[in-house]
């Protein structure tokens, strides 16, 4: 693929070797450490009184089963903090892979497979980062272009935004050399979709006809402006007519007073 698609000279600048690790937010690693200490305490809490507590069956069995549940998770999130705190992302460059991680999986974009691009925060998070967030926030989408589902970490995320910014300029410079983002094969947003795909012949009338009566509404509200515009310059033009007919009557009668005197 990048044989195809990549720019030989650009990626002879990339790094040939080597791991670049971009840890998570330590404040993050420390929330994430202490409400999971604290929902196993809470679930160990409820496992226990289901059991000494509790005398109807099915309530010691809802204790239980929540308090476990709870504990469980619990120790997933407590141990999944270790493993962002190595590395929230990185780029592999022994492999050629930009890595992330999800849970507890490691995710695996191929360099020739890979688009990096600014990204956005959804309604949510833009209310919060408005409201709540003093800084702002930056976000980066990491894209495997040949596969439907796409990955977006943020400024927020990472340690600190000078690693944020390295990162960024990271997946920039693969996204470019490697140039999978320029492929056809490559899995379209909605909005690629949109404009490229040929308007049928029954939309193109639509919008002609959409077209005509706009066309003809205008036409309209022109003719209708026009003939206001004429019913008022004929009212301005009588009343001017009406005040010198009144003016010439006013001056015949002083005449005639005049001649009488």
């Amino acid at each position: 693929m990048a044989d195809e698609l990549g720019n030989n000279e650009l990626i002879a600048k990339l790094p040939q070797e080597g791991v670049h690790c971009y840890p998570a937010n330590p404040s993050k690693i420390t929330t994430n450490r202490v409400v999971s200490a604290i929902f196993f305490v809470i679930g160990i809490a409820l496992v226990v009184f289901g059991l000494i507590k509790a005398s109807d069956t099915i309530l010691k069995i809802v204790f239980i089963a929540v308090g476990a549940l709870c504990a469980l998770i619990s120790v997933l999130v407590f141990a999944q903090s270790f493993l962002i705190a190595k590395f929230r992302v990185a780029v592999d460059y022994n492999e050629k892979n930009v890595v992330l991680r999800y849970r507890y999986s490691k995710i695996a974009i191929p360099f020739e497979n890979f688009d990096g691009r600014d990204g956005s925060p959804d309604q949510a998070e833009a209310l919060i980062n408005k409201n709540f967030k003093k800084d702002s926030v930056f976000y980066l989408v990491l894209d495997d272009v040949f596969e439907d589902a796409c990955y977006q970490t943020s400024s927020s995320d990472l340690e600190s935004i000078d690693d944020f910014k390295k990162l960024r300029e990271e997946c920039f410079q693969i996204a470019e050399a490697y140039g999978a983002r320029n492929s056809e094969d490559k899995v379209k947003f909605y909005y690629e979709k949109d404009e490229e795909k040929p308007k049928d012949k029954g939309s193109t009338d639509v919008d002609a006809m959409i077209e005509e009566v706009k066309a003809e509404k205008k036409a309209d509200e022109e003719a209708e402006a026009a003939a206001r515009a004429a019913a008022e310059e004929a009212r301005i033009a009588a009343e001017e007519a009406a005040k010198e007919a009144e003016a010439e009557t006013e001056e015949a009668e002083e005449s005639e007073d005049k001649a009488e005197e």
